[in-house]
């Protein structure tokens, strides 16, 4: 019988709970125990997919097509849990079976309401994780904040799960935050108002892991530990890191927070395995190289818009090239309106345009891509910045001032980016998600990278290069590197005169892990650092 671990948090949003539970992961991992990782979100979208980046950071993308939560992500970069569609749960999704199974007359006439049935489908759902993949531990992350209406429903099927199934097979795990005052004074007042009102909500907290600048002292921790209903072995804090998060599975395991896990699930004690993660750290504080990359975004963007491309930009540097990064966020509107782009490339080692969806800002990124190939900088273009080399060779090197994608514009005479029915007839215009196999072309730089010809990539797209201009664009330089083995799309090129030029249209950042980077990024790292 799998066991659980409930992760919730409280006081407000952005703790880490995540990272918090991705961390867990790992330990619990190292010790020996099989696991599986799920996210419960309180919004009522079916999925992530259509959720702006500006306001709940990426769209992380399983093997079988998921588009989900992007803390999917921490749990495949922190630990080796297959995910899918069913690790990621909507209160979306839940409405969505719920109304269904009325529709089907599968509740017999009952009127459906939140308890049972809403808070049914929940538990149901939490324990398909757990039979599906014969799990020791199913770590389950609930989000939003305990006190939200939105929650309400999670923390309901939690208390009733920790019910049904005996508190010696959940444990309930809770994020919360010590604050610094003016004059460094901690308060503690913040995490006690959040478990007094998970504690209304039925549930008492086993674990509770507090978010602060810096350790605290066992004073503070015993002061928590009485007003919280908890012994003072079960608070841990979960400091600010000095470099990376990747830094939390040591601290967590120094203050052995998987030995209390093990303990109250009752597993015999074991050794944990850090070594990856101490081995990761060890080459992070010596590197022997330093590389300045440029990354080209929307206006504003939030760090999280493209957590997974810097975190891989990040694993490639690292443990691919044992080098320091430093990540330089461009704007691409601010270049839109420049007269002169030279200043903004100023000190770059390489450029990355990762995927971007909309008008806004394309002319910044097509003057980007142009800059990179003109004056010899290794680039690397995910999604749309595969197929802003088609448009910028186009344009600049066949002399079709308008081409362009018909994404942006319909009526353009050289549309050299479409919608694959545009290309070849009627067919069904579906997103392109999930892995597929990709063939690779030998003699190229990609091939060169892999060292194979068949791939399997995971994939976010909607439109694709015309092959009908194949024959053009290659005589200016811009060489097909690799096909779709599903539907013969084209899903690479490169520059032929160039130092190093490569664009992908799947997604590698979904599948680099610090311990393993990604083949593509270690080589773009790779390149340049000897620029």
């Amino acid at each position: 019988m799998s066991k659980f671990i409930l992760v919730t948090s409280g006081v407000c949003s952005s703790l880490g709970k995540g990272v918090a539970s991705s961390t867990i992961g790992t330990l619990l991992e190292g010790s020996g125990l099989k696991i599986a990782m799920m996210k419960c979100d309180p919004y009522i979208n079916v999925d992530a997919g259509n959720i702006s980046p500006y306001q709940h950071g990426e769209v992380y993308v399983t093997e079988d097509g998921a588009e989900t939560d992007l803390d999917l992500g921490n749990f495949s970069r922190f630990t080796t849990v297959k995910l899918n569609n069913q690790s990621c749960l909507s209160i979306g999704k839940v409405y969505e079976n719920v109304i269904h199974n009325e529709r089907a007359g599968r509740y017999n006439g009952r009127t459906v309401q939140v308890i049972p049935h809403i808070t049914d489908e929940i538990k149901r759902c939490i324990r398909h994780v757990a039979s599906s993949t014969g799990a020791d531990v199913v770590i389950v992350e609930i989000g939003g904040t305990v006190g939200d209406i939105e929650a309400v429903p999670y923390l309901e099927a939690t208390r009733q799960l920790i019910r049904e199934l005996g508190k010696e097979n959940v444990i309930s795990v809770h994020i919360t935050l010590i604050p610094v005052i003016t004059g460094g004074e901690l308060k503690s007042k913040p995490t006690q108002t959040s478990v007094k009102q998970l504690q209304q909500a039925g549930i008492q907290p086993d674990i509770l892991v507090c978010r602060c600048e810096g350790l605290v002292e066992d004073s503070m921790k015993q002061k928590i530990a009485r007003f919280c209903n908890v012994s003072p072995s079960s608070v841990f804090v979960s400091p600010d890191v000095e470099k990376s998060i990747y830094e939390l599975p040591v601290i967590f395991h120094k203050q052995e927070l998987d030995k209390k896990i093990l303990e109250k699930f009752n597993y015999p004690q074991r050794e944990t395995d850090i070594s990856q993660w101490t081995s990761f750290l060890d080459k992070l504080n010596h590197p022997s190289a330093k590389v300045t990359i440029g990354m080209v975004g929307k206006k504003d963007y939030l760090e999280n818009c493209y957590k997974s491309v810097q975190e891989s930009l990040f694993h490639a540097a690292v443990t691919g090239n044992n080098a320091e990064i430093k990540i330089k966020k461009i704007d691409a509107e601010t270049i839109e309106k420049a007269e002169d782009i030279s200043p903004y490339f100023e000190g770059l080692d390489g450029i990355v345009i990762p995927g971007n969806y909309g008008q806004r800002g394309f002319l910044g990124l097509l003057s980007t891509v142009t800059y990179a190939r003109e004056h010899n900088i290794p680039f690397l273009g995910i999604d749309l910045g595969m197929q802003l080399m088609a448009i910028d060779t186009a344009r600049n090197l066949c002399g079709w001032d308008d081409a362009d994608t018909t994404e942006f514009v319909q009526e353009s005479k050289h549309a050299v980016i479409s919608l694959p029915e545009e290309q070849t007839g009627p067919c069904d215009t579906v997103m392109k998600l999930g892995t597929s196999e990709v063939q690779l072309q030998e003699g190229t730089k990609l091939y060169g990278i892999y060292g194979k010809t068949l791939i399997s990539e995971r994939h976010r797209s909607k439109y694709a290069f015309d092959p009908h201009y194949s024959q053009d664009l290659n005589a200016k330089g811009l060489v097909i590197s690799a096909y779709s083995t599903t539907d013969n799309q084209v899903e690479a090129f490169e520059w032929e005169n160039h130092k190093w030029g490569v664009g992908v249209q799947y997604h590698p950042e979904f599948i680099s892990r610090p311990s393993s980077p990604h083949p593509l990024f270690n080589a773009f790292i790779k390149a340049a650092i000897s620029k």
